[in-house]
């Protein structure tokens, strides 16, 4: 698998992937408002922006990542990376965020993304990398304890229940 910045040549993937998601009625977590482009230009520029201090559209900076597996160059997962955390971040959202597409879970992706995304924190100074997920997402959590997560609490946020994880880069 190889993590690599979007580009053009992705776009029909992603766009893929984003409907896969959105008619599935599940949340397109790591993939930086995906959702709310329609023009895959745009949001690529926003990701690209985003992951610059200057130019920047949303309150922390962040590097978004495609999974691409080898073998046939298919789109796996998306992964992002937020450089900083705010309010809400620290509570409910975490450094890293992702989600694997449907057909391509339980083959170790998210594993694998979440390796290299730890990684990336490390180059970023980042010492320890909080990670949030739902607490009936038992994959979720399987993932990140295998990546040596230590859950901290759970927190309410509206009807959900999030439990929060620190995993030391």
């Amino acid at each position: 698998m190889r993590l690599l910045k979007p580009s053009i040549e992705y776009k029909q993937q992603v766009l893929e992937y984003k409907n896969e998601f959105l008619e599935s009625g599940e949340d397109l977590a790591g993939t930086s408002y995906l959702k709310e482009y329609y023009s895959y230009e745009e949001w690529m520029k926003f990701v690209s922006d985003n992951q610059e201090e200057g130019t920047k559209h949303t309150e922390v900076t962040a590097s978004v990542f495609l999974a691409i597996r080898e073998e046939d160059n298919k789109l796996v997962g998306i992964i992002n990376i937020r450089h900083t955390l705010n309010e809400y971040l620290y509570n409910y959202g975490g450094h890293i965020g992702y989600s694997v597409r449907k057909t391509e879970r339980r083959k170790g992706y998210a594993k694998g993304m979440l390796k290299f995304a730890l990684k990336e924190c490390r180059k970023l100074g980042i010492e320890k990398a909080l990670l949030t997920c739902d607490a009936d997402n038992i994959a979720s959590a399987k993932t990140i304890k295998s990546c040596g997560g230590i859950l901290e609490n759970e927190v309410a946020n509206d009807e959900k229940l999030v439990q929060r994880y620190w995993i030391s880069v």
